[in-house]
């Protein structure tokens, strides 16, 4: 995981290029700039690209969805104190959101410059 964490009212966002130039987003980067990445799962190298698969992985590995909300999509592990939390809309999913999962799920996800 390359950059640094910043922490700023209090909302905890990924900065990739904390010395760079900030770009036309305001967050660091601009759309033709950035790197885009991607979720990988590792064991079958494989990337993610939509909820329908990702869950199908995640429930595979224990996780299952937590309840039925619209804002939110939520999956929890029983045998931990683990909440994925994710934006209702696969198009919203970010590289933060990519981060947590890995966090969560150290061995089996990664994230990678696509």
């Amino acid at each position: 995981m390359s950059g640094v964490w910043v922490f700023k009212n209090g909302v905890v966002r990924l900065v990739e290029n904390p010395g760079g130039r900030q770009g036309s987003d305001g967050h660091g980067g601009s759309s033709s700039g950035s790197r885009r990445k991607v979720l990988v799962y590792v064991p079958t190298n494989e990337i993610i690209n939509s909820y329908e698969m990702l869950e199908r992985k995640l429930n595979e590995l224990g996780w299952e969805r937590y309840r039925s909300d619209s804002t939110l999509l939520q999956l929890h592990k029983r045998s931990s104190v683990h909440l994925i939390s994710l934006p209702p809309d696969f198009s919203r999913f970010s590289t933060v959101h990519m981060y947590d999962i890995v966090v969560k799920s150290r061995n089996d996800f990664e994230v990678r410059d696509a």
